[in-house]
């Protein structure tokens, strides 16, 4: 609305809080501020101060400016985060998105990239992006490992977190559970036919074999499955008297059930199958998929500490070992 005058009101711009403002409130000088939220290297603050400006940055909502703050380090600043090709639901962008958050109050641009099948895309973002550190959910490929290496910068490989507790045990456990639970202890493992993905299956058939062998389980049978190989397989299975699959993911799951459609057999009545990662297809597939579903938050916060303590800043503790996942039970099973 216009003023007497004609003119529009002047909407007051909020004033962004400044190294001034966290020093008054922390009581300690600009310098120290300076030093703490820059990590600076040389500085004898204690724990106490570090604490008390945080915690004032905190309050204030002061956020530093990352362009300033790395150029006077001589850092990039960039932590490179490679989200998996594979197919492994929301929760790799969910945590992705909480972890840039959490980052970016530190100073550190988390840049996302995507795998493809070509590993030199993620080989020339580190060579090109000059990071101060790299994060995978999952082990990359040994050329993408290289070239981490190379450019002599850690790697987190987020799966691998002592926070999360070793997922393919606690999601193999889940899933031979559950299956145990139905009746089932004839298991079968789907891997997937593309060997770049692999490795992968193998971290997965490592939770479903343990488990299996916990229960006293027949040893498990694998095998690959595609759209030209599914019925064929599915069959071969039956016959030999599996009752349950575990996939390496939901994809695979849906290659499985259109095998079970194809051999004019019928899911879960002749063969139940589950699969991980939580793929919203999985709840519209025929029948809905039994599948598991990964906790964002538990995963970003393992990853978030993991990073700031390997750059040497100051981390919150380590979550503690969590539930990083939970079965979402369908009509497959």
């Amino acid at each position: 609305m216009a003023d007497p005058n004609g003119e529009a009101p002047k909407v007051a711009k909020a004033t962004r809080p400044t190294h001034a403002d966290v020093a008054r409130l922390a009581s300690v000088s600009t310098a120290t501020v300076s030093y703490v939220l820059n990590n600076s290297e040389g500085r004898r603050i204690s724990p106490r101060t570090r604490e008390a400006v945080y915690r004032a940055a905190e309050q204030l909502g002061y956020r530093p400016h990352v362009a300033a703050r790395n150029l006077a380090s001589g850092k990039s600043g960039v932590v490179l985060y490679v989200v998996p090709r594979v197919a492994v639901g929301e929760m790799p962008m969910q945590a992705g998105s909480r972890m840039t958050t959490d980052l970016a109050r530190r100073g550190l641009l988390q840049v996302q990239i995507f795998e493809t099948e070509n590993d030199q895309h993620v080989i020339d973002a580190v060579e090109s992006l000059d990071p101060v550190a790299v994060t995978s959910l999952f082990p990359l490929s040994e050329d993408a490992r290289g070239a981490v290496d190379a450019a002599n910068v850690p790697l987190i490989e987020i799966g691998t977190l002592p926070a999360l507790g070793d997922p393919h045990l606690s999601v193999g456990a889940l899933r031979v559970e559950h299956l145990v639970s139905r009746g089932h202890r004839n298991i079968a493992f789907a891997y997937t036919a593309v060997a770049k993905w692999r490795a992968l299956g193998d971290y997965w058939l490592e939770g479903v074999a343990r488990a299996a062998h916990a229960h006293g389980l027949p040893p498990i049978s694998v095998d690959d499955v595609t759209v030209d190989n599914a019925a064929d397989v599915v069959a071969r299975w039956v016959r030999a008297g599996v009752t349950a699959v575990c996939a390496q993911s939901d994809e695979i799951a849906c290659l499985i059930l259109h095998g079970i459609r194809e051999a004019g057999l019928r899911c879960p009545a002749d063969l139940a199958v589950i699969g991980v990662d939580a793929n919203p297809m999985g709840e519209i597939s025929s029948p809905p998929l039994t599948t598991v579903e990964f906790n964002p938050v538990a995963v970003a916060d393992a990853a978030i500490a993991a990073v700031l303590s390997e750059l040497g800043y100051p981390a919150p503790p380590a979550p503690q070992p969590t539930e990083v996942a939970h079965l979402i039970v369908r009509a497959s099973t």
